[in-house]
C-alpha cells in the first residue's frame, strides 16, 4: 500500500509540475527567443502532451483504487449523481463560451501566430460572473460526488491541491495580460467556489468589459 501511495504521489506531482512549467510565460518567452518557429504550435503541442501524459494517471486511478472508504447511498447517492451529472453537462455546455480553436491551439498553428500571450481577449461569460475558474469548480464537483476508495481519495486530494495552486499561477498570467481590470474582476468574483456575495450582475460585467476595451 505504501508503494502504491508513493507511486501515485510521484506520478501525479511530476505531471502537475510539468503541466505548470509548460503553461508558464517564463518557458514560452524562452521558446520565443530560442526557437520562434515553434511558437505557432506551442499551444497545440502543450494540449496534445497533456492528453498523452494523462493516460498513465488514468491507469493508476483504475489500477489502484484502494480500499473503499465511503459510498453515496439512498437520497445522498441520488443527490451526488445529480450534482455530478449537472456539473458534467454544464462543463460540456461551457465549451460554447470559449474560442475552442484558440484554446486547443488550432488557430495559432493554422495562422502561424508567433505572439506569446493568448489571442483571446478578456471576457466574462455567464459562468464567469459567478466564479473565476468555472471549469475547475465543475471538476471539483464531479470528482467529489463520486464514491471514494483510499487511493482515489489521495488522487482527489492531489487534484484539488493542484487546482488551487494552478488557479493562482494562471491568474498571474491573466493579470500580466489584462492588467488592472482583471485585478478588479478578481476582487469582486469568487475564485474556485461560488459565493453569493461575490458575483457580478450582467450590467456590472458589461461595465467591467467596457473598461477593459478602453484601457
Amino acid at each position: 500500500m505504501q508503494n502504491e501511495h508513493l507511486l501515485i504521489i510521484s506520478t501525479f506531482t511530476a505531471y502537475f509540475a510539468l503541466h505548470s512549467l509548460l503553461a508558464s510565460l517564463w518557458l514560452k518567452q524562452r521558446v520565443a527567443r530560442c526557437c520562434p518557429c515553434l511558437l505557432p504550435y506551442y499551444r497545440l503541442g502543450y494540449n496534445l502532451l497533456a492528453v498523452v501524459l494523462a493516460v498513465p494517471l488514468l491507469y493508476l486511478l483504475w489500477r489502484y483504487p484502494g480500499e473503499p472508504l465511503w459510498q453515496w447511498q439512498g437520497f445522498s447517492g441520488y443527490l451526488a449523481d445529480g450534482l455530478g451529472l449537472l456539473a458534467l453537462i454544464t462543463l460540456l455546455y461551457s465549451l460554447r463560451l470559449y474560442d475552442m480553436g484558440e484554446f486547443l491551439g488550432l488557430r495559432q498553428a493554422h495562422g502561424k501566430v508567433h505572439q506569446i500571450r493568448d489571442m483571446e481577449h478578456f471576457q466574462i461569460s455567464p459562468l464567469h460572473r459567478y466564479v473565476r475558474h468555472p471549469w475547475y469548480f465543475l471538476i471539483l464537483v464531479i470528482i467529489w460526488s463520486r464514491d471514494v476508495a483510499s487511493n482515489q481519495l489521495l488522487i482527489y486530494l492531489l487534484v484539488t491541491l493542484y487546482l488551487v495552486i494552478g488557479s493562482r499561477l494562471e491568474e498571474r498570467k491573466l493579470i500580466a495580460y489584462h492588467g488592472e481590470v482583471y485585478r478588479e474582476y478578481r476582487r469582486r468574483v469568487a475564485g474556485l467556489i461560488p459565493l453569493p456575495w461575490k458575483t457580478l450582475s450582467q450590467p456590472q460585467a458589461d461595465a467591467l468589459l467596457s473598461r477593459y476595451r478602453q484601457q
